[in-house]
């Protein structure tokens, strides 16, 4: 039955086998062609393009180092394990010798005896127990090998008295090839045998002892000690032997360590350098006279690794006790960047040996580095804190700008008091970045160093007005760490050093974290498109978490402003749907231009414009992006309202011609500010025209068609032009003159006159 199954699968494999290879023939025939075309062949079966293919290029590359980092991990999450099992099986393998030696002495001690040999027979005996008498020859006369036999034992004793170890060896070796060659030729009987074999393994045990109690000796070290440890080894004891050569050189640091004191030294890395430089040192030796004498044999090889390892841990408790815990509960970073970057460089130079010790190191230190890392962003913070209660929010030059040497303002930046020491710290921070990324703790610093900004960010937002209730209780709770930024150039420097700090200075040093440098020297407009370009995927997305937080600075700076335009201290709002119903009724008391509301978002762009001139030079797209996204949130509540339309389209009264040509004035007014000053983004041009359609679909409810009542585009342009012009302090021209006075510029500045003075009161 087995047989028919056998042949079955037999018969199945080959089956199977011819049909790949018919398929695996088939696959080969175009290449077999004398017309085949191979880049032709690429390009029809390949449906990637020379971009796809670089970028697969450099994820299998990436692949390929992921995959070799995940290797090297789990080979060393492993390797004590492998080398604990190796070790024992190397003195398995020791103990099955000894075994084997013992049984063939028993058995030769068996067959003696079944042979009926008497000792009380021999002719010839001496005091070590050896007889001539049993040997072949019959002659009396005593031949060389009875003289050597009985002058053996006393001449081991001798060198071993003298401690003449080479000689011992020999005299050993020679023991043992005599007795090789008695047992193939029998040319002794077995009772001189087992004699000779036990004389031979007494004095072996015994020259053992003494090159092992040799090698424990302080004293002993460097060629004295190898020859200990080589001779041991060759009398076929190489584990114990390999044991008390690392044993030997645990000792002698050990005890050069006796001198080290921690607080001898002025800082930790001076302690650091001194114990590494003899724990490293001593391991280097080791594994120099490891290879030295037991080659590569991977027994040996475990064990000193495992040794090794262990030396790299006791130094690694030594310097986290005495130089790294002090440090980084101070969170002197650099202190313990400076103590681990020594103990890695004395580390590293024991790879050319074969040991790669590092990541024990790093693994051991990667707490203390963590703990400094949190200790100094802490510090940064709290000091960060103190300098924001008393800032100016005066924008100006680091204090040592003018000191430094060779150093102009051109690449220098203006900042508040605060925000210099925030970017001081910072720059500080990154000094010292190489253990951070050896220990795989860029990410956990970037992320750190955005909860510190952030930090920083909603203390410049606490700096900013707010209303009067919320700056009661914010009084009350005793929390108030924070000057008030009261004028709109104090404000405007808020966001100049929160929008310089997410994006330059703190994207600019995070660059080190990559180990990119850049050219301090290098023209502006290249070194950013540089930067951008080499920024890492983690970096742009830091870099987007910054831009976020300072986001919502600018959102509660519009949102502040826009609401002091619109309502009053008091509350009251100053745009109200019965300001267009009203109209109606006093046609002849109207003089047509914006409202006064209006007037006053166009005054406070143009005040801000001006200030942020001065202070985003070569930022000015920043500016611009402020100044719209404060029209688009006027304009936008203006949409929102919902109080404000449900009058205008279900009041008791409707909305006039009169109060729809000066809202469409209004709109036009904004539209025509915002265009002019470079700040109309599709997004509010798109609310305008909503707001506008609302209005007149509101009109049309009342029967009458709001394009018949509204005048030409053209009389809203002048009307709009005139009031920028006058609100801008320049006259009209009127035939080539200015017209310095003028009712329409008097109405303008009293109606504003009067928005600030409802404001203020």
């Amino acid at each position: 039955m087995t047989t028919v199954k056998s042949s079955s699968r037999s018969r199945a494999t080959a089956a199977s086998v011819k049909e790949n290879g018919v398929k695996l023939e088939e696959g080969l025939t175009p290449f077999k062609s004398d017309r085949f075309d191979a880049e032709f062949y690429v390009q029809s079966n390949s449906s990637l393009n020379d971009k796809e293919i670089k970028q697969l290029c450099t994820y299998l590359v990436d692949l390929k180092r992921a995959s070799a980092e995940e290797m090297r991990r789990s080979v060393y999450a492993n390797y004590a394990a492998f080398i604990r099992t190796s070790k024992e099986i190397s003195d398995l393998e020791g103990e099955l010798s000894s075994i084997k030696n013992l049984l063939s002495t028993q058995a030769t001690l068996i067959h003696g005896l079944a042979d009926g040999v008497h000792v009380d027979q021999l002719s010839i005996s001496d005091s070590n127990g050896f007889s001539v008498s049993g040997l072949d020859s019959e002659d009396t006369e005593i031949s060389d090998l009875d003289k050597w036999l009985v002058e053996f034992p006393d001449l081991l004793d001798v060198l071993l008295a003298e401690r003449r170890v080479d000689e011992a060896l020999a005299a050993l070796d020679e023991g043992e090839r005599v007795v090789s060659e008695a047992k193939e030729m029998k040319s002794l009987n077995p009772s001189l045998l087992l004699s000779l074999q036990s004389s031979i393994t007494e004095r072996r045990q015994k020259l053992a002892d003494q090159l092992a109690e040799a090698a424990c000796q302080p004293s002993t070290r460097g060629a004295e000690l190898r020859a200990s440890v080589s001779a041991l080894k060759k009398l076929g004891d190489g584990p114990h032997a390999h044991s008390l050569l690392l044993n030997a050189h645990l000792q002698r640091y050990q005890y050069n360590m006796q001198s080290l004191r921690p607080s001898n030294t002025s800082y930790g890395g001076a302690y650091t350098a001194a114990l590494a430089q003899l724990v490293f040192s001593a391991v280097a030796q080791a594994a120099s006279d490891s290879l030295a004498i037991f080659g590569e044999e991977p027994a040996y090889s475990s064990e000193l690794v495992m040794w090794a390892t262990k030396q790299t841990e006791a130094f690694a408790l030594l310097v986290k006790r005495h130089a790294l815990a002090s440090s980084a509960a101070a969170g002197g970073l650099r202190a313990a960047a400076e103590c681990v970057q020594i103990a890695l460089g004395h580390c590293s130079l024991l790879e050319a040996r074969g040991l790669a010790l590092c990541p024990v190191l790093l693994k051991l230190f990667r707490p203390s580095v963590e703990q400094a890392l949190d200790a100094n962003l802490k510090r940064i913070q709290e000091s960060t804190a103190a300098m924001a209660a008393a800032d100016d929010w005066v924008l100006t030059y680091p204090p040592n700008a003018n000191r430094q040497s060779g150093s102009t303002t051109a690449f220098q930046h203006k900042l508040t008091s605060s925000a210099h020491r925030f970017n001081l710290m910072v720059q500080d921070f990154f000094e010292d970045v190489g253990p951070l990324l050896s220990m795989q703790l860029g990410g956990q610093a970037l992320e750190g160093l955005f909860q510190v900004f952030h930090f920083y960010m909603n203390m410049l937002i606490k700096a900013l007005p707010e209303s009067m209730d919320e700056e009661e209780s914010f009084e009350d709770s005793g929390n108030k760490i924070v000057r008030m930024a009261e004028t709109e150039a104090q404000q405007i420097a808020l966001l100049a050093n929160a929008s310089l700090l997410a994006d330059e200075l703190l994207p600019r040093a995070a660059m080190k974290l990559s180990s990119i440098n850049q050219d301090p020297y290098k023209d502006d407009n290249r070194r950013r498109t540089s930067e951008r370009q080499n920024r890492h995927p983690e970096q742009r997305e830091w870099r987007r978490r910054l831009v976020g937080s300072v986001d919502k600075l600018k959102d509660t700076f519009c949102r502040q402003h826009a609401l002091g335009l619109i309502f009053t201290e008091e509350g009251d709002s100053l745009l109200t749907a019965d300001m267009y119903i009203n109209m109606d009724g006093n046609a002849d008391d109207i003089e047509w231009i914006p409202s006064s509301i209006f007037q006053e978002l166009f005054i406070k762009l143009n005040r801000m414009a001006n200030i942020a001139a001065d202070m985003f030079v070569g930022r000015e797209r920043f500016a611009t992006l402020l100044l719209m996204r404060l029209t688009e949130t006027v304009i936008l509540w203006i949409s929102e309202d919902q109080s404000f339309w449900d009058d205008i389209e279900e009041g008791p009264r409707p909305l006039g011609p009169l109060g729809l040509q000066q809202f469409y004035l209004d709109m036009k007014f904004v539209v025509c500010f915002a265009s002019n000053g470079r700040y109309l983004s599709r997004n509010l041009q798109r609310i305008v025209n909503e707001i506008i359609t609302k209005a007149m679909t509101a009109f049309s409810a009342t029967g009458l068609d709001p394009y018949g009542e509204l005048p030409e585009d053209e009389w809203f342009n002048e009307i709009c032009q005139d009031a920028m012009e006058r609100l801008s302090g320049k006259p009209k021209e009127i035939n080539g003159e200015r017209e310095l006075s003028s009712p329409t510029a008097s109405v303008s500045a009293q109606s504003i006159s009067s928005v600030r003075s409802h404001n203020s009161s």
